[in-house]
């Protein structure tokens, strides 16, 4: 499956236009971490960005207490799409030997600028996964 498909298979995508994950796919780039490798750290600056789980398998932690598992088309770390210079909220590390899909930081604003339409279709999951999130606080 190429870049296009996969992101278009991805919920945070999925209402996009095939322009918006066109642009989208030709500044996603392709890494790859080891089984045990931390690719996001709690409290870390990171100007990354946002990953997309290609391949693999990955966890999310806080301190000691774990937050999710992901699989193939699961994301993280998109908080850093939107807010500069804020901390990360937990650590994610691949238990498997992942590749991901990164799309940074800087190159999401630049596309938001020419493709303004991004912002919206992505806002309306995001809000979502954080309504989510709450309530999964709250249980």
């Amino acid at each position: 499956m190429d870049k296009v498909e996969f992101l278009r298979s991805t919920p945070l995508f999925a209402n996009c236009s095939d322009k918006s994950v066109a642009s989208i796919a030709d500044v996603a780039r392709t890494r790859q971490f080891s089984d045990g490798d931390k690719i996001i750290r709690e409290d870390s600056q990171s100007t990354m960005g946002f990953y997309i789980l290609l391949e693999g398998a990955a966890k999310a932690t806080r301190g000691e207490h774990h937050l999710a598992d992901y699989k193939p088309g699961d994301y993280f770390g998109e908080i850093a799409l939107l807010l500069d210079d804020t901390p990360r909220t937990a650590t994610v590390s691949a238990t498997s030997d992942v590749k991901v899909l990164v799309v940074t930081r800087w190159d999401f604003k630049a596309l938001l600028k020419t493709n303004p339409e991004i912002a919206v279709d992505v806002m309306g999951v995001l809000a979502q996964r954080l309504a989510a999130t709450d309530q999964a606080l709250d249980d």
